[in-house]
Order: structure tokens, then sequence, then C-alpha cells
């Protein structure tokens, strides 16, 4: 049991070297990567479902509230990438090929897979037709345009990395550009607020991609720590968790997203942030559990994969059991289960390619490391 329990840690704790280890940060993103499994989870379910009934209210509540993972995965990304950067200069040819190392070869052997599937099930692909569109379609998909630009992702999470790609780009010009790591940090808060308040506006006027704004809460964080303006907090963290998972409920049940309820989010998901890294109470204790930090480590590849994943239980379960729109008691048995279902591929996913080609410093000689340590 002991060496079962060494072999769990050992696989799934991971150390930083561009940055230290925030504990409860890991735990935040296996939370964020539930929330999206309960997306994918309750629309395939949706055809059990009586329609109207107690189980299908809380299926769509469920989806609302599980949009609200990527949302906290951009808060936490604005808070790693910007930290990063703020801390030293760093070399922009090495921080790219860093960042492009952390997405792709996870991301490439995902979408060879959905590739190949969209070849064997015609029917499910989403690739046009012709050569020529066929080509540019994927091409299009492999670039990461989906999401900032019009264009149906193959996979369906991927659209979320072009506001990921999109911040990458943006945040180390604009940091050198204006010379920002000479600016006393109160100078910092005040631009990205000014930022905040324009982008606001700006998008609400006009519409656009407002979730890129959720990236500013995490640099708010970030400044706020580093700086020791905040050393602790009362416990307003797991209160301004659930007011944010209360405001999505709220407003679908009045018909209305508008743009305040993201300046909403963008407001309860930094006194969140904030509380549970600077605070040692009961938020950052619960966000610091092993299985949630262990999920969250290996949460990536879990985005990128568990969709399929799904995709495919669901379709044998069609075929054990066809749908009827009776399955009240049967939504809530299987979610567990189906969750756990989700976590074998995404683990192989995790230990065979993400964690030796996109975790590791030196990817080469990790592998090196693995084939010595085999004889």
């Amino acid at each position: 049991m002991k060496s079962i329990t060494d072999w769990i840690r050992n696989t799934f704790e991971i150390g930083h070297v561009s940055h230290k280890t925030i504990r409860p940060m890991e735990g935040i993103r296996g939370f964020a990567v539930f929330l999206v499994f309960l997306v994918h989870y309750v629309t395939l379910i949706d055809p059990w479902l009586l329609q109207n009934s107690g189980a299908s209210q809380a299926a769509e509540h469920l989806r609302r509230i599980g949009n609200l993972g990527v949302d906290l995965f951009f808060v936490l990304s604005g808070f790693l990438i910007y930290g990063m950067l703020i801390e030293k200069p760093r070399p922009f040819k090495r921080y790219l090929a860093r960042r492009i190392q952390r997405i792709y070869p996870t991301f490439t052997v995902v979408f060879i897979i959905y590739l190949a599937l969209s070849v064997a099930f015609p029917a499910e692909s989403k690739i046009p037709g012709g050569l020529s569109d066929a080509v540019i379609f994927i091409a299009q998909n492999y670039l990461l345009m989906p999401g900032l630009f019009e264009i149906t992702p193959i996979i369906t999470v991927a659209w979320s990395l072009s506001y990921e790609f999109f911040y990458y780009l943006v945040i180390p010009m604009l940091v050198a550009a204006l010379c920002m790591r000479a600016w006393d940090f109160q100078y910092r808060v005040l631009f990205f607020l000014l930022v905040s308040v324009f982008g606001f506006g700006y998008f609400s006027a006009y519409g656009g991609p407002i979730g890129l704004l959720m990236f500013i809460p995490g640099i708010l964080v970030y400044e706020l720590l580093e700086s020791k303006a905040v050393r602790s907090l009362p416990p307003v963290g797991l209160p301004s968790l659930f007011l944010a998972i209360g405001v999505v409920v709220v407003l679908n049940d009045l018909g209305t997203n508008g743009w305040w309820k993201y300046a909403l989010l963008y407001i309860l998901f930094f006194v969140f942030c904030l509380e549970c890294f600077v605070s040692s109470g009961l938020t950052s204790g619960i966000f610091s559990s092993s299985s949630l930090r262990w999920l969250g480590n290996m949460s990536y590849s879990y985005y990128l994969i568990h969709g399929l994943s799904l995709k495919g239980i669901f379709l044998l379960l069609s075929k054990v059991y066809p749908p009827v729109q009776d399955g009240s008691l049967m939504f809530w048995m299987l979610l567990p289960l189906f969750f756990f279902l989700t976590l074998i591929p995404s683990t192989v996913l995790f230990i065979f390619v993400e964690k030796p080609y996109s975790l590791a410093s030196n990817p080469k000689r990790t592998l090196q490391d693995r084939k010595v340590l085999a004889t």
C-alpha cells in the first residue's frame, strides 16, 4: 500500500523551475478542471433527462457553474506568467520557446487523436470537405486560432488556448515596452486597474473577448502578494467563491449575462485567490489537499482529453441503455463514476506526454534518467 502511495505522490507532485510552488494554487486548478468536467457531463447526459425535471434544472445550473472553471484558469495564468516576467528580464525567444513547450506536446498528441477519429467517424468530423478548406481549417486549429477568431475548434475546449497564447504574447511586450519592472508596485496596480475599467467600458459598448480581462485579477493578486501590501485577510475566500457561483446561477435565472457578470467575477475571484494565497486558514487548507493538488497538476492533460473520453463513455452507455428521458437518479449516480473514468486516459496522457515533454525543464535528460532507472 505504501509503495502505491509513494508512486502516486512521486507521479503527481511536480516541481516548478520558473516559480515557487503555491500549494493552494495547484488545488484551485484541480477544482477548476472539475468545473469544466461538469459542463461536458451535463451536456452529454441531457438526452437521458426529463425536460423541466429537477435533474434537468440542476444540470442547467451546473453547466453555468462549470463555465467558471475557464475563468479561474485565466486568473491563475495571469498570476503565474506576469509574476515570472515582472520578477526579472527573460529573453523573449527562450520565454516563448518555453510557452510552446508547455502547450504543444500534449496538445499535438490530442490533436492527432481528434484528426484520426475525424477520418474514422466522418459523421462526427468538424473538418470541411474540400482539400484546401480542410488544410486551412486544420492549420487554423493547430495554430490555436479558434476562440479569439470565429473558427470552430476541433478540440472543443481548445478555444481557451487562443486566449492563453494571446496573453503569453502581449504581457511580455507590455512589461518590456513600458519598463514596468522599474515602476513602484502601486503604479503597476493602478495601471492594470485603469486597463480593467477601460476594458469593461469598451466591451460593454462594443462587445468582444471580455474573458481576456480575467487575467488581470491574477496580476493584481501577484502584486499585492509579492509587495506584502496584504499580509493577512479575514476568511473571505470561500464566501467569495460561493458568491461567484451564486452570481452565475442567479443571472441565468434572470435571463441576463451582461458584461457586469464578468466585473463581479473579476472582483470575487480576486478576493478568493488573494485570501487563499495570503492566509493559511480554511480556504488555503481545502485547496492544499493532496487529491485536489494532484488533479490540478495534471489539469492540462485532463482538460484536453476528458471531453473525448466522456463522449466515448456516453456512446457506450447509449448502446447498453438508449436515452430515455427519466434518468434523474442516473444523473447523480453516474457523475462520480464518469469523472473517475475520465481520469484514466488523462493520467496516461499526463504520465507519458505532459510530464516528460512539457513539465520537465530538460525533457531529453528526463527521458534518459527514466531509461537508467528502468535498467
